[in-house]
């Protein structure tokens, strides 16, 4: 005890110590020392050492930097004996927690249920969806480019562009696999449901479209790392659309169908380029605007996809509610539950040996089981007079969605569990 009193009467020894402290010790609201007994055999030395953090927290505290003696380590031992019985019983909870921005940046967890929301008011009362038209989705697709724009760069491009093999994967997905079990369902709806032939050329329709920008927000929300290379799919299949949609829907319908080259490039342009190219560069050379705006991104997404799924429901629900609407609807989700299905599986086989194989195959299977079902309901009521073979593009609008981000869900929660 007497060294231990000679050393707390020596306040330039204390904080010399209390300088060379780590400053992950100084940044600490709380330091957890050991009470020591009176009669403690302890060297001096020791005991000062693990002072140090007290007397730093202690000076904050007050708003001081001078440690009093003589009576200091009594009411050093019942302050800290106060803290340690309120932190006993007091659960210890990160104050990020209950921080606006975390909730903000959290809102992406809703979205299965938000959707399974929208999708259920937009059948109960459509006229809440009915105002969200067609020419407010290319904008609402274009935000949500603009916001997987914000959070990549370029380099994670470049390093799309890098895997080949993946991208042409993708197309075969698109291109082949998919009108292959087009022409299957189409088929079958007509042979064994007996289901008008329009019913199976818009399923065959459906088809032969490009992907969907809904993919690609999806792979974002799941596999953040692979959403350029999703974006990267997705323009390719879309910028070729205008030369095979018309191919394989003469191969499959019968019909070809004049596709606008114009329009198709500049969709392009407004719905993919433009918005992510200008979210890149706000996060090059302006990333404080980035950073400022980037928590209110995930609640607008949120709501933006709110929207374009339920809009497309309330917008054709009499279609939907047809008297064989819902023979239509379990043809419709077979046929994305397979394409979803094959896209997984598939990848697994031919890029078993790629360190991120899980993640391709997410990927790859959304680019499979989405596709731009609007440009399919578009050409089905210009170019066909029959008005059922709007039908099954109108219902793949709304299962596309629902099925793809209710594979978000699951799978968001399987990385987090690390299953």
């Amino acid at each position: 005890m007497n060294s231990i009193s000679r050393h707390l009467q020596t306040p330039s020894s204390l904080f010399a110590s209390l300088d060379s402290c780590p400053d992950s010790l100084r940044t600490r609201t709380r330091c957890q020392v050991p009470i020591l007994p009176r009669n403690s055999p302890v060297s001096s030395s020791r005991f000062a050492a693990s002072l140090n953090p007290v007397c730093s927290v202690h000076s904050r505290r007050h708003g001081s930097s001078k440690c009093k003696s003589g009576d200091f380590s009594e009411s050093l031992e019942l302050e800290l004996g106060r803290e340690s019985s309120s932190e006993s019983m007091q659960p210890s909870v990160p104050t990020e927690q209950f921080s606006i921005v975390e909730i903000l940046k959290k809102a992406n967890s809703f979205l299965p249920h938000v959707v399974l929301a929208s999708t259920l008011l937009a059948l109960i009362y459509p006229p809440s969806f009915t105002w969200f038209t067609n020419r407010y989705y290319a904008p609402a697709l274009g935000f949500l480019m603009f916001a997987v724009g914000v959070n990549s760069s370029e380099r994670d491009f470049l390093e799309a562009f890098k895997r080949p093999a993946a991208i042409f994967a993708g197309y075969i997905g698109q291109f082949i696999v998919k009108p292959l079990l087009g022409y299957f369902f189409g088929m079958m709806s007509v042979t064994m449901f007996s289901l008008p032939t329009s019913v199976g050329a818009g399923i065959m329709l459906v088809s032969c479209v490009s992907g969907a920008q809904l993919s690609n927000y999806a792979t974002f929300l799941t596999d953040p790392s692979m959403a350029p290379l999703s974006i990267v799919m997705t323009s390719l299949s879309t910028a070729t659309a205008v030369f095979v949609t018309p191919l394989l829907s003469l191969l499959l319908i019968g019909k070809r169908l004049p596709v606008d080259v114009k329009g198709m490039v500049s969709s392009i342009l407004q719905i993919v380029i433009a918005p992510i190219t200008a979210g890149l560069l706000l996060n090059r050379f302006v990333p404080w605007i980035c950073n400022a705006i980037r928590p209110l991104l995930p609640p607008l997404s949120v709501f933006v996809t709110a929207l374009c799924v339920g809009a497309p429901l309330a917008i054709n629900v009499h279609s939907i509610m047809s008297s064989f609407g819902l023979m239509i609807l379990s043809l419709i989700i077979a046929f994305h539950l397979s394409a979803f299905v094959i896209g997984y599986f598939l990848p697994g086989f031919i890029f078993q040996k790629a360190p991120d194989v899980k993640a391709l195959q997410r990927t790859l299977s959304f680019e499979t089981g989405m596709q731009s079902s609007l440009l399919a309901l578009a050409l089905a009521n210009r170019f066909f007079q029959d008005p059922l073979v709007a039908v099954p593009p109108a219902i793949s609008t709304v299962m596309m969605s629902l099925m793809g981000f209710s594979l978000v869900m699951l799978w968001a929660r399987r990385r987090a569990t690390g299953q």
